[in-house]
């Protein structure tokens, strides 16, 4: 069932194939995941695991809810909410276990062979996972639960729950005729591996590139910590005495921000927007044109005309139409502001002499000094005041004054990867919430981007609540040797952005797996809330404080910040609306040709609403893992679904004259933190703030009205 486990983040759905393997028995002898974890928090114990444990504690976990499944489907008691809802919820317990600490691993610390096991489980799992769905005795049970539901006296989350398993049953295929169900089986693996080779290809692809300077000169007019960094990455490669710059965001970002070379920022942008479309063996184009036909395929199979209408029959949004209605609305002031931009960029390369027009190396360089020159603001003037632990802290300090909670640091718990911290969060009354660990740096064997992830969601286990493992992760710039890490401003915002997600993590108080999740367009909410704190001037003076001096931030420097916040929203905005338009074009399609070109596709999809050459898709079709991936497939959008929410919920803040209003802050942990999917979204918004949101904060939030 899809909500039945989760995995760093996302929503895995695992399941079972036949028999372990002959000898399971001999090889389980110590593993870990075999008996319930007894470190201190029940936080896996990474440091016992190895690569060898898991592949036989799935097997073992996919036999032992076969047999609970079974067990369901052949008992006589007539079906009931316990012996058949519930019991179906609480299956599969070393599932659970395996599934999150492999899946989580795998994101932050894989290497070939985990890859290659992740491809070998992959058929397994949606085999199993299919058993379940496509079970004809254990639908009917749950069918007739469902169909007289009213005489069980449910409460209301006994009732979501029973409406949510039902509804996957029906969604996962269990009404369709034998044939097609078979059918629905090949679809759901063949998808299922094309997403996992998706996602491999691209982590290929960024670690293989690799951009080599040898003369000093070269390095020119990039900031001095950058240029430590890159060294230390080349003397690791071997190549002391060069520096090596990289396609992972901390690298290649700042490279073209600052980079004076312009055919070094050329050929490095031109790395960065061709991963996967170099006709190599991490090529991305036919995984995604198949990827697409298999998902219309299956869509057609279920019943729907396109793979859009399928997948947002569950969202907030509903139907394609609404999503194109809302990215169009935006999509107008943000381009006209985004040509503003560039012309201010193309007035500023004329400045200097230059005699060319900007392109998409260009954009970042020549916008730094745009800003410069309209602001007096350089980015490396706020670095030194975002140090990586202040920010965290000033992250925990907004958690305090709003919900009164803590954080204390634990040294004595295993930790994911080595460079991890772990924090014990306790609730204002001192009673326990749960584990939160963060990762920030990058490395080849983490896959690119920044997530919140759970190694457990919080559950009830014998009538107490079980608090949550969250894990916080991040690809922030490595400190330069016998330095701290220092925060870009943006960087600042994403970690503020991660800790929400934490926050509805650690929050989140309900009784059953399957109504645990939030559809994926209000997931969004608790964490771009969060990022509406970071850089208030009352908040600033408590962690923005220089590293070296302790100086707590300048006034000045906060006003020149809060004069340019709004400055390259166009440019931002309209990246980020091509990629979402992109992801809903190609899920409306409603036929496919087996010639497609997907790069073709992209270009004229985007090129026919106006999008200048200079902005290229925050994520073209060959790197778009938040699609292709499967963990926003036709839902990219939600980001901007979301922020007409969190705009609109700030302001509920902003309209009491205090930003830290303890009775906002507790009605917004009351109906969107702690609930899980009880009720309905629209309705936990409207709980919460009394009305429907309109998209007018959001407008004017991001400068574009």
């Amino acid at each position: 069932m899809k909500r039945t486990f989760m995995a760093a983040g996302l929503a895995v759905v695992l399941s079972a194939c036949g028999s372990p393997e002959k000898g399971t028995d001999a090889a389980q002898e110590g593993n870990p995941f075999l008996t319930e974890f007894t470190t201190p928090f029940g936080v896996p114990p990474f440091d016992k695991i190895t690569l060898a444990d898991y592949k036989p504690a799935f097997l073992q976990g996919m036999e032992e809810q076969k047999q609970e499944i079974d067990a369901i489907v052949k008992q006589r008691s007539v079906p009931d909410f316990e012996n058949t809802i519930v019991a179906l919820d609480q299956s599969g317990r070393l599932l659970k276990r395996v599934s999150s600490v492999f899946y989580g691993q795998n994101s932050v610390n894989t290497n070939d062979e985990m890859q290659a096991l992740s491809r070998e489980l992959s058929p397994l799992l949606s085999k199993h996972n299919d058993d379940i769905s496509l079970n004809p005795a254990l639908f009917a049970r749950v069918k007739e639960v469902y169909d007289n539901q009213a005489k069980f006296n449910l409460d209301k989350e006994q009732k979501k729950l029973l409406e949510e398993t039902y509804k996957d049953f029906v969604r996962g295929g269990a009404n369709l005729p034998a044939d097609k169900q078979e059918k629905l089986r090949e679809l759901n693996s063949g998808i299922s591996m094309l997403q996992l080779t998706f996602g491999q290809n691209m982590l290929k692809e960024t670690n293989d590139f690799q951009l080599v300077i040898d003369k000093k000169e070269d390095l020119s007019g990039l900031p001095e910590s950058l240029i430590a960094n890159a060294a230390k990455a080349a003397k690791a490669a071997g190549m002391d005495g060069k520096w090596l710059f990289t396609l992972h965001n901390p690298s290649v970002m700042p490279f073209l921000q600052y980079a004076d070379n312009r055919a070094l920022r050329e050929k490095i942008f031109k790395g960065y927007i061709n991963r996967g479309n170099n006709g190599n063996d991490a090529d991305n184009n036919k995984v995604v044109r198949d990827l697409i036909t298999l998902r219309l395929e299956k869509a057609k199979l279920m019943g729907y005309d396109d793979y859009a209408s399928f997948v947002l029959e569950d969202r907030m949004a509903k139907t394609s139409a609404k999503v194109y209605a809302l990215l169009d609305e935006v999509w107008t002031p943000a381009l006209a502001k985004a040509k503003e931009e560039l012309a201010d960029i193309n007035a500023e390369i004329k400045k200097e002499g230059g005699n060319f027009e900007a392109e998409g190396w260009d954009w970042r360089y020549y916008f730094e000094k745009a800003k410069k020159a309209k602001f007096d603001l350089d980015e490396n003037q706020v670095r030194p005041y975002l140090k990586l632990d202040n920010v965290r802290d000033g992250a925990f300090y907004v958690a305090n004054k709003l919900y009164g909670i803590t954080f204390t640091p634990v040294n004595n718990i295993p930790l994911p990867h080595p460079e991890a911290q772990a924090f014990e969060c306790k609730d204002k009354d001192g009673s326990y919430l749960g584990i939160l660990y963060f990762d920030f740096f990058p490395r080849a064997s983490k896959r690119g981007g920044a997530w919140c992830g759970t190694y457990r969601s919080q559950t009830y286990q014998d009538g107490k609540r079980l608090g949550p493992i969250v894990t916080i992760v991040c690809n922030f710039s490595q400190p330069a040797e016998g330095q701290p890490a220092l925060l870009s401003a943006d960087e600042a915002e994403t970690l503020f952005h991660e800790f929400g997600h934490g926050l509805h993590n650690l929050f989140k108080d309900v009784h059953y797996y399957g109504v645990s999740g939030v559809p994926r367009d209000f997931v969004e909410l608790p964490s771009q809330v969060m990022e509406h704190w970071v850089f208030e001037p009352e908040v600033l003076k408590v962690y923005a404080k220089h590293y070296q001096t302790g100086e707590v931030i300048p006034a000045a420097l906060i006003e020149k910040l809060d004069k340019s916040g709004k400055y390259g929203q166009g440019f931002a905005t309209t990246e980020y609306l091509a990629a979402s338009l992109l992801d809903m074009d190609y899920h409306v399609l409603k036929e496919i040709p087996a010639d497609l070109d997907v790069m073709k596709f992209e270009n004229e999809t985007l090129g026919k609403r106006g999008l200048i050459r200079q902005i290229p898709s925050r994520y073209r079709t060959t790197y778009f893992n938040h699609t292709m991936g499967g963990g926003y497939t036709a839902g990219y959008y939600s980001y901007i679904w979301a922020e007409v929410l969190d705009a609109d919920a700030y302001e509920a803040y902003k309209e009491t004259g205090d930003i830290f209003n303890p009775e906002v802050a507790a009605k917004f942990r009351t109906y969107i933190l702690t609930p899980g999917g009880i009720d309905d979204a629209m309705d936990m918004y409207k709980n919460f703030r009394g009305k429907e949101p309109n998209t007018e904060p959001l407008l004017k939030n991001r400068g574009l009205k």
